[in-house]
């Protein structure tokens, strides 16, 4: 990735045309992670060429963990050795080494990672997977420089999350496959790509059952094999592309990815006044003459709304008639991007208070989790420096409906998140170019 890279954007009117979403960042990162499991090869298929698969791959070799990156596929075999510490040179670029812990303690009896990393959006905290992995038998030291972690057999546990927190969940899930006994989980995560990493556990040889009320139960067995899986399509990124249809009035046909990951989105969008064309090939959906409607939308874990989708959805609030509702109840400081929006016109106004729905996690906090949108605005050109993946995406799209030139900064953001975001604009007709 080009940390220098920055890309100016004119508005060139309606963006149409195809695209095909692969595998989501989220999900292909926590897919190599869980092959370090497996005895033999494991092969990833339909992965994202996003700059996340760099680094995790880059984690993984320095454990001993060989990875190999084709066009088609990532393949991952553990070596011969296995070191047991990932290097301070990745000290927060992302959120993946603390899920190795796990991994790493079956594999080698101990484990150290460095601080995590990830957009600025709100705490993530380490504690959901501390006290899982000590409940499990593991002895874990939080210091300034990161995590170590000790132990001879991680034992089943029967384990309350006090969120549904996804990253905890899915470290629960690859601690516990291997594991001495039985592991309960309760008030887990259940998002499509939780469930696909268990899925992809369970063709390792894993004993994993999905149970209702948000439980799962996993059978800890003596050993797994490589398995080969092919990633759903990223809901996150196709929902995006068809944001960016509706906001420039175009129509952007997503292929790809499965309806039955959209659909709370189809449903807010379809509320709003989008009309839909969705078969077995693609999804899309154009906006009416009179243009879209204003809405109230509050984020919620998995079937709700999802926290990704809302910048997106932010800027689309813009370009809908009427005043629109945003309330935030996933991360605090998810709204760090609207400042960037402000300055390209977005009438936007932020509030600590639950707006738009009832009162969530956050209520008596000084988080700024709710946002207020008028609608229509009228968008002017801007340079804005962006702050993480989200907010990146949802920044283009703003630039493709202002007025004059927009000069955006930090761009690696995207690359790192998104399949070939660049590429992928130009073929709608989008007005970008590179400049360093």
């Amino acid at each position: 990735m080009n940390h220098d890279e920055v890309w100016l954007i004119d508005p060139s009117g309606p963006l149409r045309g195809d695209v095909e979403v692969r595998g989501s960042k989220n999900a292909v990162s926590k897919h190599m992670v869980a092959a370090m499991l497996g005895g033999t090869e494991s092969t990833i298929q339909n992965a994202p060429e996003v700059g996340e698969v760099g680094i995790t791959a880059a984690m993984l070799e320095s454990l001993g963990i060989h990875v190999e990156i084709t066009e088609k596929e990532i393949r991952v075999e553990r070596g011969a050795e296995i070191r047991p510490r990932v290097p301070d040179a990745f000290t927060g670029l992302n959120r993946i080494p603390i899920l190795m812990l796990g991994p790493l303690l079956h594999l080698a009896g101990e484990a150290f990672v460095p601080l995590v990393g990830g957009d600025p959006i709100g705490r993530r905290p380490v504690n959901f997977h501390v006290e899982a992995l000590r409940a499990m038998g593991a002895e874990v030291e939080v210091g300034d420089g990161g995590i170590f972690a000790k132990a001879a057999r991680l034992r089943g546990a029967r384990l309350e999350l006090p969120y549904p927190s996804v990253g905890a969940t899915e470290t629960i899930l690859m601690s516990a496959v291997l594991a001495e006994g039985k592991t309960v989980v309760k008030n887990a995560a259940m998002e499509p790509e939780v469930v696909e990493l268990a899925l992809f556990l369970q063709r390792m040889g894993a004993r994993i059952e999905l149970s209702p009320d948000r439980r799962i139960v996993i059978e800890g067995v003596e050993r797994l094999r490589g398995a080969s899986i092919w990633l759903a399509g990223d809901r996150i990124e196709a929902f995006s592309y068809l944001a960016a249809g509706l906001i420039t009035g175009g129509e952007v046909r997503v292929h790809g990815c499965p309806q039955d990951r959209l659909v709370t989105a189809i449903t807010t969008l379809a509320r709003m006044g989008a009309r839909f064309d969705i078969n077995d090939e693609y999804l899309c959906a154009t906006a009416p003459p009179e243009g879209l409607r204003s809405a109230a939308v509050q984020t919620d874990t998995h079937p709700g709304f999802m926290t990704d989708w809302q910048t997106p959805l932010m800027v689309l609030f813009t370009q809908s008639n009427g005043m629109s509702v945003l309330h935030e109840t996933v991360f605090e400081n998810r709204l760090v991007y609207v400042p960037a929006l402000q300055r390209m016109g977005c009438e936007i106004e932020v509030f600590d208070q639950c707006l738009g729905g009832p009162a969530c996690r956050y209520h008596d906090t000084n988080a700024r989790h709710s946002a207020v949108v008028r609608g229509v605005s009228k968008l002017k050109g801007a340079d804005v420096t962006l702050p993480d993946i989200r907010a990146g995406f949802s920044a283009v799209l703003a630039a493709a409906v202002a007025d004059g030139t927009s000069t955006l900064r930090g761009v690696h953001h995207i690359v790192r998140g998104y399949h070939k975001p660049f590429e992928q604009f130009v073929s709608l007709g989008l007005n970008i170019r590179r400049e360093e």
